[in-house]
């Protein structure tokens, strides 16, 4: 394959995992989150500062530890957020320890006080308008409005390269590939047919003794790490992170992919990432100003004629179809005849 259509199917492939990871916490719990562009940002922004701090001298301004817009910003020294990010293994820890922490946070006080339904989707959604603002602040120390970008190299290899495009590829693949075995493995298990239970009737398993906000805790925090990871791996590929990924638009366009593809499928999540994120590069390039709309109305149609996605319409299908009927008596003599 050409190198820019390797990055950007490593690029959908990184929509599949956060649409995987959304899947888990709608499609299996009832969460609609409208806020999961952050913890993909978050995910993003620490795999971006561990990649500013690789360029070292070769910045425009040749300072070995500050970043190009810290120097233009005159900035003396490092902030303190910004420590370990020239090691790889302390970047990797970030990227899943600062999603997870913060829907940890996120999810204890919202599921003990029982936010459930839109208002919970509007706090998620209130959460990453928040971040959106604050990372937009210049003295907040990571980039502005501008962001990071301007990458050199990853683990001593050129971004650039199509080594390695190719090898971030693989890995995207990968990781879709285990967050896909990992969210299988929940949703079978015991614990899995619990979360479907709150999804169904959430009144009735907290009426039956369950710890209904544990579940959803936990689910959530799987759900914001692999969100993460998605992140990390997509920034790479695309040579830039900045505020823009906070935007709410965002996390709202990952819950189309999830209702396209097929809600509480997992494997239709991810489809319907790709599938949404192919039309959107075609008709962006081709009819721009009809994208918007557009994506609305599949939306729509969705919502209302097919609630179970296109993977759900293809196993309804599967299932309406009848079985062979068994040969007759006579056929059967003739056989043996």
């Amino acid at each position: 394959m050409p190198p820019y259509v390797v990055a950007l199917i490593g690029k959908y492939l990184c929509y599949a995992i956060l649409a995987v990871a959304l899947d888990l916490v709608w499609g299996y719990c009832g969460i609609l989150s409208l806020g999961h562009g952050a913890f993909f940002a978050l995910g993003g922004y620490a795999m971006g500062m561990y990649l500013m701090r690789q360029i070292g001298a070769r910045g425009v301004y040749a300072n070995p530890i500050l970043p190009d817009f810290m120097v233009f910003l005159n900035w003396k020294e490092l902030p303190v957020a910004w420590w370990g990010f020239h090691s790889f293994a302390y970047a990797s820890l970030m990227v899943m320890l600062v999603p997870g922490l913060l829907a940890f946070a996120f999810g204890w006080f919202a599921f003990r006080s029982r936010v459930t339904g839109v208002y919970l989707s509007i706090i998620t959604q209130a959460l990453t308008y928040a971040l959106k603002l604050a990372f937009f602040r210049n003295d907040f120390g990571f980039g502005g409005n501008n962001g990071l970008t301007d990458f050199k190299d990853v683990l001593g290899f050129s971004v650039q390269s199509d080594a390695t495009r190719a090898a971030l590829f693989s890995i995207s693949a990968l990781a879709l590939a285990l967050a896909y075995l990992v969210s299988k493995a929940i949703v079978s298990s015991k614990y899995g047919k619990a979360l479907i239970a709150v999804r169904d009737s959430e009144s009735r398993v907290r009426f039956l003794g369950y710890r209904v906000e544990n579940y959803k805790l936990f689910v959530f925090v799987v759900s914001a790490v692999m969100a993460g990871i998605a992140g990390a791996l997509y920034v790479p590929q695309v040579g830039i992170i900045n505020p823009s990924e906070f935007d709410p638009g965002n996390s709202i366009e990952a819950v189309i992919w999830v209702a396209v593809g097929g809600r509480g499928t997992l494997v239709g999540a991810a489809l319907g990432a790709i599938a949404v994120n192919f039309a959107k590069t075609y008709f962006t390039g081709a009819f721009p100003e009809y994208w918007l709309f557009g994506l609305g109305g599949l939306f729509v149609l969705v919502t209302l004629f097919l609630p179970k996605g296109l993977l759900g319409l293809l196993n309804m299908r599967r299932a309406a179809r009848p079985a062979a009927a068994p040969p007759s008596p006579a056929a059967q003599e003739e056989g043996v005849q």
